[in-house]
């Protein structure tokens, strides 16, 4: 019959697992990118580390419902709960994209309770973009 192994130098004291969400942040910047097909919400702090994100898909949508407001709306919300935890009062939002869900998003942030310092809309816009296909000979 084997005897037991004795377990040598339990780690009682040693910090297990990891406490990112310990992490006090009263600023912060929200980003919501909206494409036909999706919304996206990051939240990060004024440095840009990603505090928190969410999805339409994310957020159990699924399909051509991703691209919807209402999408928009739930991803936005759900972004911004765990973002409130942490101690987020302050927040400057910047809104790319031509998607359905900017302004769904802008009225969750808003509804949300956070103070918004301001709204920037930084959509890239070509400044004279790519050259065109030529003309159809038929």
């Amino acid at each position: 019959m084997t005897k037991p192994i004795a377990k040598i130098g339990l780690r009682k004291n040693v910090r297990s697992g990891l406490h990112k969400n310990e992490r006090q942040i009263p600023k912060g910047v929200i980003h919501v990118q909206a494409s036909f097909n999706n919304t996206i919400v990051t939240v990060t702090d004024v440095r840009g580390r990603v505090v928190s994100w969410a999805s339409a898909g994310t957020s159990g949508f699924r399909g051509t419902r991703k691209g919807t407001p209402y999408a928009a709306q739930a991803t936005a919300s759900n972004a911004i709960r765990t973002v409130s935890d942490q101690g987020m009062q302050r927040a400057e939002v910047m809104i790319k994209g031509p998607g359905l869900g900017r302004d769904a998003a802008l009225r969750a942030i808003r509804r949300s309770g956070m103070l918004l310092s301001f709204i920037r809309d930084v959509t890239p816009m070509p400044h004279n973009g790519c050259r065109p296909p030529k003309k159809r000979r038929v």
